[in-house]
Formats: C-alpha cells, sequence, structure tokens
C-alpha cells in the first residue's frame, strides 16, 4: 500500500484528473511472518497506529492488510472500521476509515461481480480463509491460487510480471472479474493491464479497490490511468459488471484450487 496507492493517486495527479494533490502519512503495524499468530498480534496493534495517524492532517484513513481482517472472522472488517474512527475521533479527527478488506468486497459488490478467481501470496490456510470471507460477503469464489510465500518482505520485493505466468493456471470459466493481488503488499500494477488484455476480463487488487475505496470517501472521481476496469470511466456507475441470475455462473465449494 505504501508504493502502489501512491503511485496510483500521483498518475491521477499527472493525467489532471481533477485538481487535487495528495500527502502520505503511515503508522506501522509490526509483521514478518505471515502468520495466523501474528495477522492476529498485527491487527491489536492497529488501535495504536489509529492514534499516532491522528497526529497528521489526514482526510481519510486506510488500513492496509487485507489477510490481518480476513483472518480474524467474516464480516470483521466492519468491526475493524468501526473501532478505528472511534479511536480518530477521540484524537480529534472525524475521517473515514477503509480497510483493503472491506475495499475489496464492497468494491466487487458495486461493480455487480459475482464470481471472481484471485491469486494470493500466502500460504494455504490462509488463502483459504480469505476464500470463504470473500463467499461469505455473496461472491462467489471460482478458483485461488496460493503462492505460498510466509516471508512479508517477499512478498513485497516480487515481480509483478511472474503474474502474468501464474494466471495461466488460474481457471477463469464464467467469473466476471480476476483479483490479481488479493494482498496489499504483494505487487501487481505493472501486471494489471496486460493481464486485463490477456484475459478480456476486468482484473482489479486489494490495493485498486482501497484506493477507489479511499477517492470515494474524499468525494473525488474514483479514476486513475493504468489501474485497468476498476478505475476507469467503464466502472463509475454502480452495478457496471452486474448480469442477471440466469446468466451467473455459480462454483460449488469444493471446485478446483491451485497451490505453488
Amino acid at each position: 500500500m505504501e508504493t502502489e496507492i501512491p503511485a496510483i493517486l500521483r498518475a491521477r495527479e499527472l493525467a489532471g484528473i481533477g485538481d487535487e494533490t495528495f500527502t502520505f502519512h503511515s503508522s506501522r503495524m509490526r509483521m514478518k511472518k505471515v502468520t495466523k499468530a501474528e495477522l492476529e498480534a498485527m491487527d491489536r496493534d492497529s488501535l495504536r497506529c489509529a492514534a499516532e495517524l491522528a497526529d497528521a492532517p489526514v482526510d481519510v484513513v486506510g488500513y492496509a492488510c487485507l489477510v490481518a481482517i480476513m483472518s480474524m472472522g467474516v464480516g470483521y472488517h466492519r468491526t475493524s472500521e468501526t473501532q478505528l474512527e472511534a479511536i480518530l475521533q477521540r484524537e480529534g479527527r472525524d475521517v473515514s476509515v477503509v480497510t483493503s478488506a472491506g475495499a475489496l468486497v464492497e468494491e466487487l459488490k458495486r461493480a455487480g461481480v459475482r464470481s471472481v478467481s484471485i491469486v494470493t501470496p500466502y500460504l494455504r490456510p490462509l488463502t483459504d480463509l480469505v476464500v470463504g470471507y470473500i463467499r461469505a460477503e455473496g461472491v462467489a469464489v471460482v478458483d485461488s491460487i496460493a503462492l505460498s510465500i510466509e516471508d512479508n518482505v517477499t512478498v513485497g520485493k516480487r515481480d509483478p510480471l511472474q503474474l502474468l505466468d501464474d494466471i495461466g493456471r488460474l481457471d477463469i470459466g464464467g467469473v466476471d472479474a480476476v483479483v490479481l493481488s488479493a494482498c496489499v503488499q504483494m505487487p501487481s500494477l505493472d501486471a494489471v493491464a496486460l493481464v486485463e488484455d490477456k484475459l478480456g476480463l476486468p482484473v482489479t487488487s486489494a490495493s485498486i479497490c482501497t484506493t477507489r475505496r479511499m477517492l470515494g470517501a474524499l468525494g473525488l472521481a474514483p479514476l486513475a490511468p493504468r489501474a485497468g476496469y476498476f478505475m476507469s470511466e467503464k466502472n463509475l456507475a454502480a452495478n457496471s459488471l452486474g448480469r442477471s441470475a440466469a446468466e451467473t455462473v455459480e462454483c460449488e465449494p469444493g471446485r478446483r484450487t491451485a497451490e505453488a
């Protein structure tokens, strides 16, 4: 999130979309290994981070760990957002909080997406938690690739263009969209347009959905170049990818998954 969201917003500035400029402020929750125990500790630390960010004149706050939220139980993004907004209000900042987990599921639903296939850097058990969370929000997950990278720094260093090979193993039959990185730590921005061209499908990521949600919270047009369909004018109207129930392809819970 510290690299891709600024990159999207800088590209927006350079494209002359609106006359806003953006500053970025961050407070870090500690995590080295992407395990459930460290994710739970990280989530507890989010309250401290929110209080620290209140010292800056921020207009919106983003919580940048999708799996930390999703590992805490179905629907937890709503609880987290409420808690963090309360901390910020207590510290004198009445601003919206966007979680990457909430942004992903809410932006998929807003666009009318009924089924996706996803790529994650996580171990298979954590990937299965993400799949279950998305399904519980009413979006079918046809297939998931778990790249099984436990070290968080290694995730952040991964070449996004490797995703062009990864998607060759992804079942996209009947899906409305592909989530190229269900993780704000795994880079994917440079590959999004290339994968859209290759698959002929809308492609998004946790970072793109988080950016779109943050722009919406600021009352700004959720548009930016180089960020694919989800940040384009084609997706301005709600239900842009909506289909009738008769056309929808649902998937059974046991459908094939892939793992590195």
